[in-house]
């Protein structure tokens, strides 16, 4: 949460000192037409994209799919739109990124592998993804131990072959 807090404190300071080069460079008044030009022209590109993405979810729902990878689409570019109206080179760059399905996509990719997959596994227990425990207390050694220490896990494995049913268990 900290790191949150510091980078949404140091993209307005990084801004700052972007918009004060460029316009050391361009002059004041070509950066604000700059900033509000990228910001028009952000927001179109915004509205086009968000509409096929509305309607590539509609197409899944219609389908029967969940439309996983639309709706994590459909966030980055409500944060586009955000990024995009806020006035700054910065903003708009990081906005302009998120609107292009071409880099999208490795957005999308790695807030899949490193955000929503281990929200999802830790309200779950890993029925989402499929790496549920089927045994023992999974990160619990303390609680795997026997009288005689450590249980293993071939402790709890039997050879059973056609003519044995009876399974005689000596741990007692």
């Amino acid at each position: 949460m900290l790191r949150i807090l510091a980078l949404l404190l140091l993209i307005p300071l990084l801004d700052i000192m972007v918009l004060l080069v460029v316009s050391g460079i361009i002059g004041p008044v070509a950066t604000v037409a700059l900033v509000v030009l990228t910001g028009l022209v952000g927001v179109l590109l915004v509205r086009a994209e968000g509409r096929h993405t509305i309607r590539k979810i509609q197409e899944k729902l219609a389908r029967g799919e969940p439309p996983t990878d639309e709706l994590i689409d459909g966030a980055l570019l409500v944060a586009a739109g955000a990024f995009l109206l806020t006035p700054g080179i910065v903003t708009d760059a990081t906005g302009i990124l998120f609107v292009f399905p071409l880099t999208r996509y490795p957005i999308r990719a790695a807030l899949k592998r490193w955000v929503v997959t281990p929200y999802i596994d830790a309200k779950t227990g890993g029925f989402a993804s499929g790496t549920v425990y089927t045994a023992g207390f999974p990160g619990n050694a303390e609680a795997n131990v026997g009288p005689s220490g450590p249980e293993s896990r071939e402790d709890d494995t039997y050879d059973v072959t056609d003519d044995s049913y009876d399974i005689d268990d000596d741990r007692e």
